[in-house]
């Protein structure tokens, strides 16, 4: 496998799971009146939970805390 495949490979699964969590939410404690911005469509929902995912694995994913050079 390419190497710069492989470096995206870990956040593109952390961001498809925060999808899957997002669908999830939705369809299980989600609105169904509208009222709610994010949980009232799936999409949004899923999108927002798949940021996330993305933004938790490169806080704390495998090199996240050696980029700060304070």
């Amino acid at each position: 496998m390419k190497p710069k495949l492989k470096k995206w490979m870990p956040p593109l699964f952390s961001a498809l799971g925060g999808a899957a969590a997002g669908f999830f939410v939705y369809r299980f404690a989600g609105c169904k009146t509208g009222a709610c911005a994010i949980t009232s469509n799936p999409v949004v929902s899923m999108l927002y939970m798949g940021l996330a995912g993305w933004l938790f694995f490169e806080a704390f994913g495998k090199g996240g805390g050696s980029k700060c050079s304070m």
